[in-house]
């Protein structure tokens, strides 16, 4: 038998065991500072009030569990890597490996060079953060509707730093959200703004024209104002800086402009770009070592023209696939002649209510309801098949 372990319970994480556990000499034991799968690709819809807890977390032990006593799961911090000795220190014990798998993801990155940026706004890489971001927003509609708004009677504005994808699904679900308040607040409702904020000129940028014109024409339907071209200089409470242009003054701020790799991945010496991603060769191989791979939103992914692909949930389980796939064939004595060169299937945007854009392989273009169902029908076979290690693995706990 050879020892994996997996860092990170991420969609790259699960998606790796799920692959590697079909091996039968393989044991793989999962390690994560949190004992719950967060699917992160499911939170504008948390944050916004129209999914639960229940929607986005799972139990990573009765999951790992769901298995047989070949996948194990630690909940823990891996405090340091030895490459040499082929171990990892947590809560000062070692464990250890023949194959690491890095799948820690990334966090949101406050640039440093954005006084006040992080004290004052919410990210949603986390969960916490998620949950903090859902409480503050609840928090406001309720004292609008007590009419406890008493600092700036009248007015209640929720800014979106970023118009990336995570920037657009969120602001578009809380505005969605707002018109389905307006039976609680009445006209109250209309006092209440939110704007998108980004230095591009473009929602999206770099994503499809298609999915930034449906994008945008959404976002002015549901009534979200949207500032490009706008460089954020400072940030203090309640109010937002401009290199040009008046400031805007703000209730709660949620930002989504960036990440940066996860405090682990800045520990381990090896070649990272500049936000701290690893720079791992064509079979995902970090720092040179054989046995060490890292997959999903740690590593700087390229497709075969050199483009970088973007931080998705998709790309993190072709990455993780692959080296699953590299260990089996490793392991079997096998030559994988393929190296790892990814290309994105398809890309939906969740646009508030029943409503999606997307593109399916580069050709299919769809939006509105049907885009809506295929992305229903994605996320929820994902979940599916998740729950089902869920139950399995609840089960034989209770028959313990």
């Amino acid at each position: 038998m050879y020892q994996v372990i997996v860092i990170g319970g991420g969609y790259g994480g699960l998606r790796a065991i799920e692959h590697l556990y079909k091996s039968k000499d393989a044991e793989i034991t999962l390690i994560d500072k949190n004992p719950y799968h967060y699917m992160q690709t499911e939170s504008y819809g948390y944050i916004a009030g129209r999914f639960d807890i229940t929607d986005v977390a799972l139990d990573l032990e009765h999951w790992c569990r769901g298995f047989d006593e070949r996948v194990k799961f630690i909940c823990a911090k891996v405090r340091h890597i030895d490459f040499e000795k082929q171990t990892l220190v947590y809560e000062q014990k070692h464990i250890a490996y023949d194959e690491l798998i890095i799948a820690v993801g990334a966090r949101t990155h406050f640039f440093s060079f954005i006084q006040g940026l992080k004290a004052h706004s919410f990210g949603v890489k986390s969960l916490e953060r998620s949950f903090g971001l859902r409480q503050a927003f609840e928090k406001r509609i309720y004292q609008k509707l007590t009419k406890e708004m008493i600092e700036r009677e009248g007015d209640l504005h929720i800014v979106v730093g970023g118009a990336g994808l995570s920037g657009v699904e969120i602001a578009a679900e809380m505005a969605y959200m707002l018109k389905k308040y307006e039976k609680v607040l009445g006209s109250h409702v209309k006092e209440i703004s939110i704007t998108l904020i980004d230095a591009s000129e473009t929602i999206l940028p770099g994503l499809d024209p298609y999915l930034i014109e449906k994008s945008q024409k959404r976002l002015e339907s549901l009534g979200v104002n949207v500032r490009r071209g706008a460089f954020i200089e400072k940030v203090e409470e309640r109010k937002i800086f401009f290199k040009e242009g008046e400031p805007v003054f703000y209730d709660f701020m949620i930002f989504t402009g960036g990440i940066e790799a996860a405090v682990l991945t800045k520990q381990i010496d090896v070649p990272k770009n500049s936000i701290g991603q690893f720079i791992v060769d064509e079979r995902l191989h970090v720092g040179g070592k054989e046995n060490v791979y890292a997959i999903g939103d740690c590593i700087e992914l390229r497709d075969r023209s050199g483009s970088i692909l973007p931080p998705t949930a998709q790309m993190a389980e072709k990455s993780a696939a692959y080296v699953a796939k590299e260990i089996k064939c490793k392991r079997e004595r096998k030559e994988n002649h393929q190296s790892f060169h990814a290309t994105m299937d398809g890309l939906f945007v969740a646009l508030g209510g029943n409503y999606a854009a997307g593109i399916l392989y580069d050709r299919i273009k769809v939006s509105g309801i049907l885009g809506f169902l295929l992305k229903k029908l994605v996320s929820r076979g994902y979940r599916l098949g998740l729950e089902i290690k869920v139950n399995a693995g609840y089960k034989k706990r209770i028959k313990r």
